[in-house]
């Protein structure tokens, strides 16, 4: 029975040695290693590995190759999301034209796994949050959520599902966003995000929240091994 995991943040940077990720704290040395290892070591070929954004420091797709073509060498299949930091991902025809060895990219739509669908959006800073600011977030904010309104009206009605987003889908205080009453609405029954790093792992809501489950899996958080969801 195929299993699914799921870690984001992964902030590759093969092509980019000078954003070496140990510069943010020592448990950050040799990160990508250990991701490699950790997944080869758990990840069959059969899984489906989820990974909700900032997936690479370049910010041109061709720098970014280096990175996708690491997580397509790597056991399962793999679906990507795009992050706030995944410049390098301008369009999704031109990053799907260059995956490799079952590698998806999700935006817009749902990706099927078996009799499994999974369906999501990048997200943004939410209202509720004190980091929200109107000028600057709004129109962001509710262009992601016509994107997960695309994504879930492509999801066959019946269907198990998994939901992706990048940011969280709560304010810091634990308040729900329409993001989550989207997910919820349309009977996502989990749902994997990631974004927060240090610190701000305190601000991450993990648990059952009215019928969905939120699983928290930045890279760091997980201490850079997948986390199996299903």
């Amino acid at each position: 029975m195929p299993h699914v995991y799921a870690i984001g943040d992964l902030h590759l940077s093969l092509s980019v040695p000078n954003k070496a990720m140990d510069v943010f704290g020592s448990h950050w040395k040799d990160h990508a290693n250990r991701i490699r290892e950790a997944w080869q070591d758990i990840v069959k070929d059969d899984d489906l590995v989820l990974i909700p954004g900032d997936i690479s420091w370049a910010m041109y797709l061709n720098d970014a190759i280096a990175d996708l073509d690491m997580i397509a060498s790597l056991n399962g299949t793999k679906l990507l999301l795009r992050g706030n930091h995944d410049y390098w991902w301008q369009s999704v025809t031109q990053v799907r034209n260059v995956l490799k060895n079952k590698t998806y990219a999700l935006q817009n739509d749902v990706f099927r796994f078996g009799d499994l669908f999974v369906c999501g959006t990048r997200g943004w800073t939410v209202p509720q949050s004190s980091h929200f600011k109107e000028n600057a977030d709004r129109k962001l904010y509710e262009r992601e959520l016509i994107r997960l309104d695309l994504s879930l009206k492509a999801l066959p009605s019946g269907v198990e599902s998994i939901g992706m987003l990048h940011y969280p889908p709560f304010s810091e205080n634990g308040e729900k966003s329409a993001f989550a009453e989207r997910f919820e609405a349309a009977g996502v029954k989990n749902v994997v995000y990631g974004h927060l790093h240090g610190a701000s792992h305190r601000y991450a809501f993990n648990g059952a929240c009215d019928g969905v489950m939120y699983h928290f899996v930045s890279a760091d958080h997980l201490n850079f091994i997948p986390k199996k969801i299903l």
